[in-house]
């Protein structure tokens, strides 16, 4: 007659050996376990008009960046003319900017040397403190001169040269046949430049031919006298 306990442990062994094999019966796939879960997940696929939205929005964004950057170097290149123009102006400012005043002291100078022109070459006759005098004035005109040519203000005294109507103002005509017509005889007044610019133009008197009938009417009167 078998043991009672012996039956007892056989009869437990056979239950573990079941309860292991239904737990390997549940772990036998669990890739496939898992993969099921992946097919339970719900994956959002965008649309078309999504897609088209988004690729609106980057094309909006491009033409926006290309707008910006046109904007930014048409303030650039203004940047860049206003600073030329600025040196330009400096640079006119620094050459020109003493026009106005070169102009109204020139008729002071004028008058200066107009008073010694009529004083005359030779002072020894003359009084010691006149002399004193008139030699101090020239002393000045010549020093007013010096400052004029520091300052790039240059005389225009046109003799012999042909008229310019840029920078001579023609006041009479003299009749000479001995020169040729057009030609500066005469100057009454000076003229000036400053660098390149004039400040005041040189009165001048032309020559001109002596015409045909003038000249007849002048061999007519000698013949009678």
């Amino acid at each position: 007659m078998p043991d009672k306990k012996t039956t007892s442990q056989e009869a437990g062994l056979d239950q573990s050996a079941e309860e292991q094999g239904s737990s390997i019966e549940n772990n036998e796939n669990p890739a496939q376990d898992k993969s099921d879960d992946v097919d339970k997940m719900s994956v959002e696929i965008p649309d078309e008009a999504a897609i088209k939205a988004h690729g609106g929005e980057a094309l909006d964004i491009s033409e926006k960046e290309a707008e910006l950057k046109d904007q930014l170097l048409r303030a650039l290149a203004d940047v860049e003319n206003i600073r030329r123009r600025s040196e330009r102006d400096v640079a006119q400012a620094n050459k020109y900017g003493h026009l106005s005043f070169a102009r109204d002291l020139l008729s002071c100078f004028d008058n200066l040397s107009q008073a010694i022109a009529l004083s005359p070459e030779d002072k020894s006759d003359l009084d010691e403190n006149l002399k004193n005098i008139l030699v101090g004035v020239e002393m000045i005109s010549n020093e007013i001169d010096s400052v004029l040519q520091r300052h790039k203000i240059t005389k225009i005294d046109p003799v012999g040269e042909k008229f310019d109507y840029n920078h001579h103002q023609a006041m009479f005509e003299v009749q000479n046949d001995e020169i040729e017509p057009g030609t500066v005889v005469q100057v009454a007044q000076p003229g000036y430049l400053l660098h390149d610019r004039l400040l005041r133009p040189a009165m001048v008197g032309v020559s001109k031919k002596v015409s045909q009938t003038e000249s007849d009417d002048t061999s007519s009167i000698d013949k009678q006298a």
